[in-house]
């Protein structure tokens, strides 16, 4: 089902919006934000010189540092009492970013959540189970407007008490699940050791999963666990931009439909700044051109990804993203070559005698980067052969050497000893910068 007329339109009529409410935005972010201002001048460029979409690279990119140094509330266009929420990062590595929202934000996020779950197949029908953490986090409450406002039962169950959450998808019939992908694989994992098989004795038809990259070799892994026949769709946004409903895949799965009437996304390269073509690998960049409160203009998101702007089986005409290949600075360097954890899995995830969750550990003696990989093995019984097991290591060592060309030592650890996450999966130890 496609919920908006918007979401069908032809490429120029798309275009002629964007550039309309570009020109909005940037006069109220100039005149409202000193800091954007102060940008503006340093660079050069005045709202006049705006003259089109092509323009847009002349202005200055804005970057999560930017969010910190004007804490908390510097980049808003709109005085507090014109806010009615607030959320925020967690703020692991210093000050956190806040964004806000005036009551027509909210309105905005909830249609752009809409489009986002009836592209992954939801309905009026479904029972939704909200497995993200209830909070500052945009993701759970930004998923429970938009469901309610399909008409979708939701059950707010936040993250944890996996057990619970199984009682409740049994109890309750839930039929959509929203999680991280690699909540939902424990989730998985946790039902079979109740002695439960997810496709026979669960109701989830469909997994609308977002909060991290999700791989092929990940979807193919979720099938396994939880069956053949369950819908696994993903989505994207960030708490800057909006929270989740910046874009979405829909049920043809070539990639997620950008809300091009509320964002514009460029493809750059990281390194130098400069606008990339269509189909070309690089980092996504998003201006928002329909927020009130905080319009981030040419915000760079870190991801790695690309844009496709064929119209799409489904009848969408929005252009679409490819699946995040990493991002630009989680890149490990090691030795001189660039690894992106998302090249790991897509290795580890086709071998199967081992199980969905693993960890990357760098680490650095006598001068020299080195890399290993824990990964759990999915049947405890490995163990008990030692030339099973150094036959296994050794073929996940070769595979891993084929794509990243360069060697990394592989230890294969007992099922269930890694650490699980409700939230965002922290996959990589880097010792080098402690």
């Amino acid at each position: 089902m496609i919920w908006a007329k918007e979401e069908t339109l032809p490429r120029q009529e798309i275009e002629n919006i964007q550039f309309t409410r570009l020109k909005e935005t940037l006069k109220r972010v100039y005149e409202k934000v000193p800091a954007y201002r102060k940008k503006m001048e340093q660079a050069g460029i005045s709202c006049e010189d705006i003259k089109d979409l092509k323009d847009l690279k002349k202005l200055p990119f804005t970057t999560k540092q930017d969010l910190r140094d004007n804490y908390p509330f510097g980049l808003f266009t709109v005085p507090k009492k014109d806010l009615v929420r607030i959320h925020a990062s967690s703020g692991t590595t210093g000050k956190p970013t806040v964004v806000g929202y005036t009551r027509k934000d909210l309105q905005i996020w909830t249609e752009c959540v809409s489009r986002i779950a009836c592209m992954g197949g939801a309905t009026s029908e479904d029972i939704a189970q909200i497995c993200f953490g209830y909070g500052m986090f945009t993701g759970a409450l930004g998923l429970h407007y938009g469901l309610e406002n399909i008409g979708a039962v939701v059950c707010p169950a936040s993250a944890g008490n996996t057990k619970k959450q199984i009682m409740y998808m049994q109890d309750f019939g839930t039929t959509l699940l929203v999680a991280t992908p690699s909540y939902a694989l424990h989730i998985a994992e946790v039902a079979r050791e109740m002695g439960l098989d997810p496709e026979k004795d669960l109701n989830v038809r469909i997994g609308l999963f977002g909060g991290e990259g999700m791989s092929e070799a990940m979807r193919s892994e979720m099938h396994r666990l939880w069956g053949s026949k369950m819908t696994v769709t993903q989505n994207y946004g960030m708490s800057e931009l909006m929270g989740p409903g910046v874009s979405g895949e829909c049920l043809e799965l070539c990639g997620m439909h950008i809300n091009e009437d509320h964002f514009i996304p460029e493809i750059i390269d990281p390194d130098t700044g400069e606008v990339l073509p269509p189909g070309a690998k690089g980092e996504l960049v998003i201006t928002c051109i329909t927020k009130e409160a905080l319009p981030l203009i040419r915000y760079r998101t870190r991801d790695i990804t690309r844009l496709f702007y064929e119209p799409c089986k489904c009848g969408r005409t929005t252009v679409r993203m490819e699946s995040l290949s990493g991002r630009s600075d989680d890149m490990l360097i090691i030795r001189g070559v660039n690894v992106f954890p998302s090249q790991i899995e897509e290795v580890l995830f086709k071998v199967p005698e081992i199980g969905a969750h693993y960890e990357i550990v760098v680490d650095r003696k006598d001068y020299l980067d080195f890399m290993e990989i824990k990964v759990e093995l999915a049947d405890e019984s490995l163990l008990d052969s030692y030339a099973k097991l150094g036959e296994l290591e050794k073929r996940i060592k070769s595979n891993l050497r084929t794509v990243l060309g360069l060697d990394a030592a592989v230890k294969l650890v007992a099922p269930r000893s890694l650490k699980r996450f409700e939230g965002k999966a922290k996959r990589v130890t880097d010792l080098r910068k402690m």
